[in-house]
């Protein structure tokens, strides 16, 4: 081989490397997903829609990615093994939903990026420095400010005016359902309207709260948004029928399975929010420089089948302010 042929088949090879690089296969990426709810709970379609919207942005599981799902069924035990099993895979981001699921998560890593849904006070919690700059390895997405819970025993009091008490059904042990308390309180003051705080660790003490505090006339629920209440739905729902009580709810979803009104954001659009966080992650963003975004709107659900059922006019000029009304 002369040295004329040498350096030709040197420069064609050299020329090839470029495109051989760009012919080979884009590293498979992983994404852990983490809920605190039990997999056939209403939730599964708020992840159905974090899914489908990392497909709209490219990313389509078993193709480019990789997703590990994991379901908590409410129980802290297993939810705590679940983000050791998270964790234990090294994906390259985690979605995480609510602080049940996120504290022992914190627990296993400090580095893995997170993109955490329906969390409330999150700076004061402790897990993010701010909101325009959260600093280590999480930001997210709120589900709303404190006060925003007073709404709730206020449409509630509009919608059955015969309302003079209400019951809060809350889990105790969740230290941002009691700053969620003190704005219904705060808010019921102004209407003229007694508030009991009512635990809900488990089915049983949902049952036992509701039917004692149904003894008295003039009674209505709050039912706080939580991974108990949101697990026993069905139940609240029949309790709250069974004893004629107006009930208002933070989500939608107890709505369309019978409940009265509810306030609160759209969840499955925010999970589509999530998975805009997620791909801008895996394409080497930092959560730390994400800031974590809080709601701007707010729907009123209101099931009409349900309020004739309890006897209630619903007044016109709630009917034209609800976003959705189901019939």
């Amino acid at each position: 081989m002369t040295r004329r042929d040498f350096i030709t088949l040197l420069g064609a090879a050299a020329a090839a490397w470029p495109l051989a690089a760009r012919a080979q296969p884009e590293r498979m990426r992983r994404v852990g997903v983490l809920n605190p709810f039990a997999e056939n709970d209403p939730e599964h379609t708020n992840v159905a829609a974090f899914r489908q919207a990392l497909e709209k942005l490219g990313w389509t599981n078993g193709g480019n990615v990789q997703i590990d799902y994991r379901w908590g069924g409410a129980e802290p035990a297993r939810i705590r093994a679940q983000a050791k099993e998270i964790v234990a895979f090294k994906p390259d981001v985690i979605l995480v939903s609510t602080a049940l699921a996120l504290q022992p998560l914190l627990q296993e890593t400090r580095s893995i990026p997170m993109v955490v849904t329906r969390i409330l006070d999150p700076v004061g919690a402790g897990f993010v420095a701010s909101l325009a700059r959260p600093g280590g390895n999480l930001t997210g997405f709120t589900v709303a400010e404190f006060s925003l819970f007073g709404k709730l025993v206020e449409v509630l009091k509009e919608i059955a005016p015969q309302v003079t008490r209400v019951a809060v059904l809350l889990h105790p042990d969740q230290v941002p359902q009691t700053r969620m308390l003190q704005a219904v309180e705060a808010a019921a003051k102004s209407i003229g309207v007694q508030v009991t705080a009512a635990g809900a660790r488990d089915p049983a003490a949902v049952e036992r709260a509701v039917n004692e505090f149904a003894r008295e006339p003039g009674g209505g629920l709050i039912v706080f948004p939580n991974p108990v209440t949101e697990g026993n739905q069905k139940l609240i729902i029949a309790i709250a029928a069974q004893h004629r009580l107006p009930a208002a709810y933070g989500f939608r979803h107890f709505v369309a399975d019978g409940g009265l009104i509810s306030y609160g954001i759209d969840l499955a659009d925010q999970y589509r929010q999530a998975a805009s966080y997620v791909v801008r992650i895996l394409r080497g963003e930092k959560p730390a420089d994400m800031p974590v975004q809080q709601p701007t709107k707010f729907e009123l659900v209101l099931n009409l089948k349900t309020a004739k059922t309890l006897g209630l006019d619903v007044p016109p000029s709630l009917l034209a302010r609800a976003d959705e009304v189901i019939e």
